[in-house]
Order: C-alpha cells, then sequence, then structure tokens
C-alpha cells in the first residue's frame, strides 16, 4: 500500500444513498478482476486450452452463484430471481458461444475476448427503446465481473475477510453483496435507488452510497470514511471535528433508532386524538411479516406485477389464489391492498435472458416498439387491452379474499370511462363465481391509484364510483411536471415540493372527503419524515411506506400538533415556489421536531 497524507486525499463526495445508516471505518478496494488487458496466443494449439479456461471460469462462477442461491434462498426467498437471472446470462449464447468463438477468430485471451463480447452485447441494450431494459446490461455487466475475477483469481484475502470494512468497487451485484464478509457499508461507481443491488441492501439493512463516479481512484485502501446512507454523502479522511461530529451522529443514530423501535405497535396519533394509518409497500409477499414487526397497521400496496417478472410463465389463477391467499392469511385481520397488474413507463421490468416467459418476451417486445412507453399501453390501459389476464387475477383476489381483509387499487385511472369499464369487468368475474358457488367476500372494497392530472381534475367525480383513492405521487409528479427522473439532465426538476403538486394533492383529498371516503398517499413522499407535517395538515387519512420507514414516522405522528400542522399546509399552499415551500418547511421541522432535524443537517431538506 502507498503511503501518503491523508489531508492529500480529503475529499466530499455526493452520490445516491440507498440504505441509510451512518457508518465510519476503514476503506477496502474490491477487486473484480483488475483491468483487461489483450494478449495474443502464440500459436492455434493455445486456442483450446484458453477456451477451456474460460470454461472453468464460468463453471466456478455458476457453481457459486448457485451456492449463493440455496444459502441464502431461506432468508431471501424472493430475491433468488435475481440470482436466476444472473445464471442465465452466464450460458447465454451472444455471451459464452461469441466469447468462445472470438477466442478462436482472433486467437486472443480470454478476458480480452469476453471484453469485446460486452462491448457487442452493450450496443444490443444501448439501441433498447425501453429505458428500463437498457439499464439491464448492468445486470450483465455484473455477471462478467465475477468471470473476469475467476480468470485472474481476484478475491479478498482472509485478513481482509476478518475486518469491519467500508467495501469499494465500481458496482456491487446482489450476490456479492449475500456473500460479503463483515461490511459495514459499501461505495459504488455505479447503481441507483431501483437496482437489483439497492434492494438487497436495503433488505439487509448495510448502509450504502451508489452513483459516486470515480470512487475507485479516489479512496485508497485504509482511508477512513464516513458514510451516511441517508443523505448519500461521502467523506474521505476527514477532518477531525468533522469525524467528532459525525461519532455524535452516529450513537444519535442508533440511539434514535432504538427509541422509535419500541412504541411501534402504538396508534399513529397526535396527543389531541388525530389519528392515521400507516401501512407498508410491499413487492413480494414474504416481506408481510417484516410489516408487521415495524408496525404496519396494514398493506397499504401490495405491486402484484413481481408475481408476473418472477414467475417462469405467465401466472395462472392458482398460482395468483394461493400467494394472495398466504399473504391475506398472514397480515389478518388487517387489510391488504393489492394494487393490480402495474408494468410500463418506469417501471421495473426483469429481462430474463434466455429463457424468458413468452409473456415477457410479449412485453419487452412491445415496450420497444413504443415511442414514449410511460404514454403507452401501460398499467389499467394493459389490463384492459388484456381481459383474460386482467380476469384472472380478479378471480384470484376475489377467491382468496374470504382469508383476510383485501382491498383492490386500480393504476393509471385517468377517466371515469375506464373506471366504468373495470367495473363491468369486475361484474362479470363476481357473477361467474356466484354461478360456480365459488365463495368469495362480497363487500370487497375497491380505490384508484391518482397519479396523472386528469385524474385529479376529474377526482369529484371518480370519489362517487370508488371507496378510496391512493395517491401515487412519484407517477403523479413526473407527469404533472413532465419531468422523467431517470434522466439525469433533468432530475433535478423532479419537486415533491413544488406548488402545483401540493395543490393537486389538497384538491384530491378535498374531492375525496366531499364524497365520503378516504385517501392515502403511497409514493416515496409518505415515507419520508420531511413531509410528514404536510402531509397530516393536508388532511391524508393513510399513508403507506417501505417498512423501516414506518417506525420513525409513527413517532413524528405522536409527536405532532394536527392544529399546527394544518395551519402550516394552509400557508405552503399559498407559496408561489417551491424554494419558499421548502424554507418554510425546514424552519417549521427544526422547530417542532428538534431532536430529529438540526439546522446544519440542510442537505436532508433538498
Amino acid at each position: 500500500m502507498t503511503t501518503r497524507n491523508a489531508a492529500e486525499n480529503r475529499v466530499t463526495l455526493q452520490g445516491i444513498g440507498i440504505s441509510p445508516g451512518i457508518v465510519i471505518a476503514r476503506a477496502l478496494p474490491y477487486e473484480q478482476g483488475g483491468i483487461v488487458r489483450k494478449t495474443k496466443l502464440n500459436s492455434v494449439a493455445f486456442v483450446e486450452p484458453e477456451q477451456d479456461r474460460f470454461r472453468k471460469a464460468v463453471a466456478r462462477t455458476e457453481e457459486k452463484l448457485r451456492l449463493a442461491r440455496e444459502q441464502f434462498s431461506a432468508l431471501m426467498a424472493d430475491y433468488a430471481s435475481i440470482i436466476d437471472t444472473h445464471i442465465l446470462i452466464l450460458r447465454d449464447k451472444k455471451i459464452f458461444d461469441r466469447t468462445l468463438e472470438i477466442i478462436a477468430e482472433e486467437k486472443i485471451n480470454a478476458e480480452w475476448a469476453l471484453e469485446t463480447t460486452l462491448s457487442q452485447v452493450e450496443e444490443v441494450f444501448a439501441g433498447m427503446e425501453d429505458s428500463y431494459i437498457r439499464s439491464r446490461f448492468l445486470d450483465v455487466r455484473q455477471v462478467a465481473d465475477r468471470i473476469f475475477a475467476e480468470l485472474s483469481g481476484a478475491d479478498t484475502s482472509e485478513e481482509d475477510a476478518g475486518r469491519m470494512v467500508i467495501l469499494v468497487a465500481r458496482d456491487f451485484s446482489p450476490e456479492e453483496i449475500l456473500q460479503m464478509h463483515n461490511p459495514v457499508g459499501f461505495l459504488a461507481e455505479m447503481g441507483g435507488g431501483t437496482s437489483h443491488s439497492a434492494i438487497v441492501a436495503r433488505a439487509l439493512g448495510i448502509p450504502a452510497v451508489v452513483g459516486l463516479p470515480n470512487v475507485c481512484s479516489l479512496i485508497s485502501a485504509n482511508d477512513l470514511v464516513i458514510l451516511d446512507g441517508a443523505l448519500g454523502r461521502v467523506h474521505i479522511n476527514p477532518e477531525k471535528s468533522l469525524l467528532d461530529n459525525y461519532r455524535d451522529k452516529q450513537i444519535k443514530y442508533r440511539q434514535h433508532r432504538a427509541e422509535i423501535a419500541n412504541p411501534v405497535h402504538l396508534r399513529a396519533e397526535t396527543p389531541e386524538g388525530l389519528s392515521l394509518r400507516v401501512q407498508a409497500n410491499l413487492e413480494i409477499s414474504s416481506e408481510v411479516n417484516q410489516a408487521l414487526e415495524y408496525g404496519a397497521d396494514g398493506i397499504g400496496l401490495f405491486r402484484s406485477e413481481y408475481l408476473y417478472l418472477t414467475s417462469p410463465d405467465t401466472p395462472d389463477e392458482e398460482f395468483l389464489f394461493t400467494t394472495y391467499k398466504d399473504l391475506l392469511s398472514v397480515a389478518s385481520p388487517l387489510p391488504v391492498t393489492i394494487r393490480t397488474f402495474d408494468l410500463g413507463g418506469d417501471k421495473k421490468f426483469v429481462f430474463r435472458q434466455g429463457k424468458s416467459s413468452q409473456f415477457c418476451r410479449k412485453m419487452a417486445q412491445q415496450w420497444s416498439t413504443e415511442a414514449n412507453p410511460a404514454l403507452g399501453l401501460r398499467a389499467i390501459r394493459y389490463c384492459l387491452h388484456e381481459p383474460q389476464m386482467f380476469e384472472t387475477q380478479l378471480r384470484a383476489i376475489f377467491r382468496a379474499s374470504v382469508f383476510g381483509t383485501v382491498r383492490i387499487l386500480f393504476p393509471m385511472i385517468s377517466s371515469c370511462c375506464e373506471l366504468i369499464h373495470v367495473k363491468k369487468i369486475i361484474a362479470s368475474v363476481r357473477e361467474a363465481l356466484l354461478v360456480a358457488n365459488v365463495p368469495f367476500d362480497e363487500n370487497i372494497e375497491i380505490g384508484v391509484m391518482i397519479e396523472v392530472p386528469s385524474a385529479v381534475v376529474v377526482a369529484d367525480i371518480l370519489a362517487h364510483e370508488v371507496d378510496f383513492f391512493s395517491i401515487g405521487t412519484n407517477d403523479l409528479i413526473q407527469y404533472a411536471l413532465a419531468i422523467d427522473r431517470g434522466n439525469e439532465q433533468v432530475s433535478h426538476m423532479y419537486e415533491p415540493l413544488h406548488p402545483a403538486v401540493l395543490r393537486m394533492i389538497s384538491q384530491v383529498v378535498g374531492a375525496a372527503h366531499g364524497a365520503g371516503i378516504e385517501v392515502e398517499i403511497c409514493g416515496e413522499m409518505a415515507g419520508e419524515e420531511k413531509y410528514l407535517p404536510l402531509l397530516l395538515g393536508l388532511g391524508l387519512d393513510s399513508l403507506s411506506m417501505h417498512p423501516k420507514a414506518i417506525p420513525p414516522v409513527k413517532r413524528m405522528i405522536r409527536q405532532s400538533n394536527a392544529e399546527y400542522t394544518e395551519r402550516l399546509a394552509e400557508n405552503l399552499l399559498q407559496c408561489p415556489t417551491a424554494a419558499e415551500v421548502r424554507e418554510q418547511l425546514q424552519n417549521y421541522l427544526v422547530h417542532y421536531y428538534a431532536d430529529i432535524f438540526h439546522v446544519d443537517d440542510k442537505a436532508c431538506f433538498k
């Protein structure tokens, strides 16, 4: 290791915090195969041995992936499909066979042949219209890095394995995170909040920051690093004053987590008696126990599309029924809101290489030909376009309803005509079940997602046709402001505190309450503490969020003053700019929640 003055490498970086927590530890660069260099083979006689070296590296990689899948299947069974996808990529003809061909054709080493293959595959992905499918090249690169590591023999040493370190790399695959030895955190140049690595890191509770360009060249082994997973901030070789400050924050953060964990099962109620339901958003059914442990008052959003993405083929009625039945049985008597199939636009899509189901191939083909998938055949539009698939899902939900309390949520409703069409299909499904003497709950509530501007405008009409509203702020903000937050050029304009957004939420709440129905928020705003007083003041009846966000939000509700938050919301609705909204909200938080928010933590308000 090169010795140098730490002050020479004193840097602060801002990335994307994908898993919260404050970590202070030494850095350890995570080897992933090193630099790939081109080497010419001396003769044709060396081609077969080089191909065999590549085959064996792939075989070792596959063996380790399967071991990881078996080792962690009990803990994270629903994430196993991610590893399955990586195993399929290993044997994909465009990668495996093509690399062998390049070794023979160009008489070069396996590393360079694989790198050449990756360049060709990347060009194919870059030409895809759908941004999510384009981003899935990251999975291919992660698999290739594992092969490179096998070819080079790179791995963390036994000495390193026993240390508590912050691992640093260009990127981490989900299985690498699962197999890490005692990491207290990790930093990566690549990745984002919706990547597979982010999902696994949050599930395991490992603080992490990604999206840090050149971090591998900026950090050396044994550099002291402060990792702030909530703010996405990284301090390399910090000054003593900053280090002491963060050590205090670390202690307070741990105390804060311990304090909010104690009363998780108390009611989310203000001292004056105003109560809210604080529910959980789930992608997979096995997360329900975790949600209940964190004090969820129900499941406010179960994203059923995950069942379609991870199934080897289009899920049939029995598969869906069994999944829903198990979910409702565990959650009972708490309510479970199942959102019907919702894919398209920026929604997650797992393209299963080589052995993708007919359903997945059909979806991939459709989105690759759409000029603008975000405005295309997605969510409820797709369901109405494919009524047989839609009816299958509805039948499964109705049949499962006798095992608990279920509500059905329909995404991306943009007009009353769509809703009337949906209700006709529901009536048909109910009639068929009655004729067949299949038991179901005849009082299932139905609701609509308010996530496009047209739904906001006609919310007063929609409110008389359903039992509840659920505001999807993620899409509503993007559609209302014409901002793609996945686009680096305009993502900074994605603004939850835009006056138009606040007024739309207020209008929806007014329409819902005017018709005597409840309204909740299930977008990311619901789970961020800094927005809680505003949402409380706007009159939301329920908030639905990631399970781990429930304890701190509940705690804030219990120390909130309903009258003050209502006055705050009234004042913020009058602000002409998001900057003024943010400033007033920041002042309110620092004044009334001084134990949580501090003036020097301004980044948390951005």
